[in-house]
């Protein structure tokens, strides 16, 4: 994202302009220094924030009318409750580092026509009380704030977090080192759901090239001239996806015993790539090192004229290994020759459904979603459009008596 949002943004230029304390920061405006009358008849300063409709790095007309306040509740010099202003109470974080105690509503009847007029507004109801009590408290002190955060992976801002509220929630996914073995065509659909999430590097593992049959189960729309230099699948997803976003590392080669332990320093790794026995060294170095990891599975096959088959998810954890061996839930063959017959029928639709099933899983695993069954084994039917759930941890007995207590 740009450094200097404010700077491209007119109603957020003349915010600064006159001297307020503006800042952007986790895709929210913030106007620091804002005076406002404790309940106990002090004069204090404040922190109004407001979500930012961004486009192209260029703010449009404010989503909302609300706004977010970090300070005590605000009152008339008397300690009586400011009118028609608190909307809600209560201590809330709003992305990571941004927590606020209420959200005021004021709305004028023909709304606020750009951020200048709203985050003045507010500051008025605001400002005009403590200025009965302190003529000199003033918003305005021409101190200027850094903008954005410099470490962030994005080309432009995930306002789809902050329109939604919940960029505290997607911080848990800012993990340092995610892996993806395999960009077929489960795999490709994985790295396109895990790139629109704060992880800070993505490395991809493929020996393979792209070639034209590789777009019909791959997420998006490659051009005729892709094909024609034969790019590694690593690279023309890295080289595609940096339109988007930092931290992609293309490595043009399949994992093996040589490889594997490129994966120990990795967060998490998914497991995508065809192959028992290449498969069991990778998941036998993933396991000493105590690494988390998903494997997908998709099976199809014609029956009666129409396609049938079951995809599955496999997680094993540091703390639950011996589900993924006990059920023999990962193929480890002997051989990675396949079967000669095997029509390694892959449709997109699908593959993006298993990469979904995965990506929701490891979701899961890190707090974004909640989880109530936290099954290590998910199986789809694609005849009945069943759903099955496995291989749930068995529950210690501390556990059992505290949720008996």
């Amino acid at each position: 994202m740009s450094p200097t949002p404010v700077a491209h943004n007119q109603d957020l230029r003349r915010l600064r302009d006159e001297g307020y304390e503006v800042q952007v920061s986790e895709n929210h405006l913030l106007l620091h220094h804002v005076p406002y009358v404790t309940p106990t008849g002090a004069v204090a300063y404040g922190t109004l924030m407001s979500t930012l409709n961004l486009n192209d790095d260029i703010v449009g007309v404010p989503d909302t009318h609300v706004v977010s306040f970090a300070g005590e509740r605000p009152s008339r010099p008397d300690g009586s409750e400011v009118p028609n202003l608190i909307h809600t109470v209560g201590r809330a974080e709003l992305a990571p580092g941004l927590t606020i105690d209420f959200q005021f509503s004021n709305k004028p009847d023909a709304g606020f026509g750009d951020y200048y007029a709203k985050m003045t507004s507010y500051v008025n109801i605001l400002w005009g009380y403590a200025a009965q009590l302190d003529p000199n408290a003033t918003p305005r002190t021409y101190v200027v704030h850094e903008d954005e955060d410099p470490d962030s992976v994005f080309v432009y801002a995930d306002s789809a977090s902050t329109r939604a509220g919940i960029s505290a929630i997607s911080a848990k996914l800012r993990l340092s080192k995610v892996a993806i073995v395999g960009l077929g065509g489960t795999g490709s659909y994985i790295f396109d759901l895990v790139a629109k999430t704060p992880v800070k590097e993505i490395h991809l593992f493929d020996g393979d090239r792209f070639l034209q049959h590789n777009a019909f189960r791959a997420p998006g729309a490659a051009r005729l001239e892709d094909f024609a230099a034969m790019p590694f699948k690593v690279e023309y997803f890295r080289d595609s996806y940096s339109a988007m976003r930092n931290g992609i590392t293309a490595h043009p080669y399949d994992v093996d015993e040589t490889t594997r332990s490129e994966l120990a320093d990795m967060d998490f790794v998914f497991l995508a790539a065809e192959g028992g026995t290449t498969k069991r060294l990778i998941v036998e170095a993933l396991e000493a090192a105590g690494v988390p990891f998903i494997d997908v599975g998709i099976g199809v096959k014609p029956t009666g004229g129409a396609l049938g088959g079951i995809l599955a998810v496999t997680t094993s954890t540091a703390e639950d290994r011996a589900l993924v061996h006990d059920r023999r839930r990962i193929d480890f063959s002997d051989t990675d020759e396949g079967d000669e017959y095997d029509l390694n029928i892959q449709i997109a639709d699908l593959n993006a459904l298993n990469a979904s099933l995965a990506v929701i899983r490891w979701k899961k695993l890190f707090g974004f979603y909640s989880d109530l069954e936290h099954e290590h084994y998910s199986a789809y039917t694609i005849d009945g459009n069943h759903l099955l759930n496995e291989d749930q941890p068995v529950e210690s007995e501390s556990d059992t008596d505290a949720e008996a207590a």
